[in-house]
């Protein structure tokens, strides 16, 4: 049976006395999200009470916690904050890339390695480009040809991939001349490379490209949604964002519609909700596809640890699952 939205009207999300708006601000990520208002940065909790001042006044560009280290620049170099605000590992790289099983990719001079979080290289720079570390073993490049490291640096999938994706979920996408398919871990190529484009398996089935359209498989290579979408999103809380005749609704597992298209865009579910668009305004559906926060921002952002970004005008806040704005002393804390 298909699921359409409630046509009845929807109170808009209640206002707060006190708002917080800011220039700009990051989904909240370990406890904390980032938000800029002018050129002052810090990162509030989930109260809106700021808790970390960034503070060196050089830096202008700053990310989302990753294992207690978030990636932060300071003229043309980088370098990690810690949960104080001040440089846990000091600005020196050229490219810096979140921690992951506790290493971070970072470019020194023109190669990259990786570092530990005293900022120690663990593995002495090498590579033209590499990624973040997935169930021990991350994807490296060295001249024209793809490969994948453990954390000891040791090679554990030779360099000789033309293109490759980081691992998700014991696979990774590798091509093959012009195909793409999937390998294991070891590097056997375990689904074969007939694909026009694929992209990394979520909830155990993986988008794939033929032609023009886009269909969905298993982890043993099995079509489960036949190639007929003209575009998709990965699965995510068992539902995955399709564009069906020109508009976007929600399939489940089984290719079948369970959220009918409707909307301009619809992006992933997250903590039980997705951003959608309607008539040019953002609002957020549940899995039954009923309205939970009624489409009234400028923009929208994801879910994440219960709040869920908004643009209200030109500046940006955050809501609950019940499309409260988050209001506190914001900057007044540091001030």
């Amino acid at each position: 049976m298909l699921q359409f939205i409630n046509p009845q009207p929807v109170a808009l999300a209640s206002a707060m006395t006190n708002p917080l708006l800011f220039d700009s601000v990051s989904d909240f990520a370990e406890g904390v999200a980032l938000v800029r208002m002018k050129s002052q940065l810090a990162y509030i909790n989930r109260d809106g009470q700021v808790s970390i001042r960034v503070a060196d006044d050089n830096v202008t560009v700053a990310t989302d916690y990753a294992e207690g280290l978030a990636v932060a620049q300071a003229g043309d170099f980088f370098g990690y904050l810690d949960r104080s605000g001040s440089w846990g590992i000091p600005v020196q790289f050229r490219k810096a890339k979140a921690f992951s099983e506790g290493l971070a990719a970072v470019q020194g001079g023109t190669k990259y390695g990786y570092v530990n979080p005293q900022g120690e290289w663990a593995i002495e720079p090498q590579f033209d480009l590499a990624e973040r570390f997935v169930n021990g073993r991350a994807l490296v490049k060295l001249e024209d040809a793809y490969g994948y490291v453990d954390t000891t640096g040791r090679r554990v999938v030779p360099l000789t991939l033309k293109d490759a994706w980081s691992f998700a979920e014991s696979l990774a996408v590798a091509r093959v001349d012009q195909l793409y398919g999937y390998i294991n871990p070891d590097g056997e190529m375990v689904i074969a490379p007939t694909y026009d484009g694929a992209f990394s398996f979520a909830e155990g089935l993986a988008r794939v490209r033929q032609g023009r359209t886009f269909g969905f498989i298993n982890a043993e290579g099995k079509m489960v949604v036949e190639p007929t979408l003209a575009f998709a999103s990965d699965f995510s809380e068992g539902l995955a964002a399709a564009l069906i005749e020109g508009q976007w609704g929600y399939i489940d597992p089984t290719g079948r519609v369970a959220i009918a298209p409707q909307f301009d865009y619809a992006a992933d579910f997250s903590e039980g909700l997705a951003v959608v668009q309607k008539d040019g305004r953002y609002g957020y559906v549940n899995p039954q596809g009923e309205w939970a926060i009624a489409p009234q921002y400028a923009n929208a952002g994801k879910f994440s640890e219960g709040r869920g970004r908004v643009q209200i005008d030109h500046r940006w806040g955050f809501v609950d699952a019940e499309g409260n704005l988050l209001s506190g002393a914001g900057f007044k804390d540091v001030e």
